[in-house]
């Protein structure tokens, strides 16, 4: 049986790795991101800038130069070179259904780079496909509709509303069958990995709205880039971090709404005083 576990700041805050006087930009983390597309570019945009807003060491975007200049527009600091990183996170803003047959030879390239590293990875919307075949820890971020996919597609047979309705069941099952930490994205968030599931408090409504979710990978992308040794040195660590991102997520919400509605995009200015609340 699942133990169910609830997440507070106080657990967010062992999560958030502060730099010291010896750290420089590669130890800090180096976040490589595959993400938007030519029909989602915002996705380019919302993950990187929120990737940077947690705190990392560099974010290395590698995609076409149309997205890599959209990104550049918003945040100069992102590198768009290729290089070395401690981390991935592939798939925001990027169609499932185009994921396997690739839009340039150029994503293809960067996509079969990812799979060969052996780096703690966070699997988001078109790249859920890749569920259970890296050797890498991961991470999956899909909702209800994407994970009712996904398991389908693996020949269990489930429905949207059938994991809805029993969410905590569904998030344990699928980070068994599939050998992931699973961040299921709903009202009320879970993250499962092996037996553990961490139940979210429920989130501001004012999040259902396009482009929260990338930002909530850009997060948790950061997450993984800073805490790569940890990870490697305690596998649930994955869990932790994806529930501290949507602590994160949720509280940077909270700050950008005051009662109101958001964007996400307003989401980004207040990453930064959430964490630094944290620590």
């Amino acid at each position: 049986m699942s133990t169910v576990k609830k997440w507070s700041a106080r657990d967010a805050k062992q999560c958030i790795i502060v730099p010291s006087t010896l750290d420089h930009k590669y130890s800090r983390g180096v976040l490589g991101v595959i993400t938007g597309s030519a029909q989602y570019p915002g996705a380019a945009v919302l993950s990187t800038s929120a990737a940077l807003a947690t705190g990392v060491g560099m974010v290395r975007f590698n995609s076409s130069s149309g997205l890599a200049h959209l990104v550049l527009h918003g945040a100069p600091e992102v590198v768009v070179q290729p290089g070395k990183v401690s981390a991935w996170l592939l798939g925001s803003g990027i169609d499932h259904r185009k994921y396997r047959h690739y839009s340039t030879w150029l994503r293809h390239r960067w996509f079969a780079l990812a799979k060969r590293q052996n780096y703690p990875t966070v699997l988001d919307a078109g790249a859920l496909d890749l569920a259970g075949k890296l050797n890498q820890p991961t991470v999956i971020t899909p909702h209800y509709g994407e994970l009712a996919r996904l398991l389908t597609a693996r020949g269990t047979v489930v429905t949207a509303e059938a994991i809805e309705g029993n969410f905590r069941k569904w998030a344990s099952t699928a980070a068994q069958l599939l050998g992931v930490t699973v961040l299921l994205k709903g009202s009320v968030s879970v993250v499962a990995h092996g037996e553990t599931v961490i139940e979210m408090p429920a989130a501001t409504p004012w999040l259902a709205t396009a482009g929260t979710g990338d930002v909530l990978a850009g997060i948790l992308g950061a997450l993984v880039a800073t805490n790569t040794i940890e990870i490697l040195n305690d596998p649930e660590r994955l869990a932790h971090l994806a529930a501290t991102a949507c602590h994160i997520h949720n509280a940077a919400a909270l700050r950008a709404s005051d009662g109101g509605p958001i964007s996400a995009t307003s989401l980004l200015s207040e990453i930064s005083g959430v964490v630094a609340d944290l620590i």
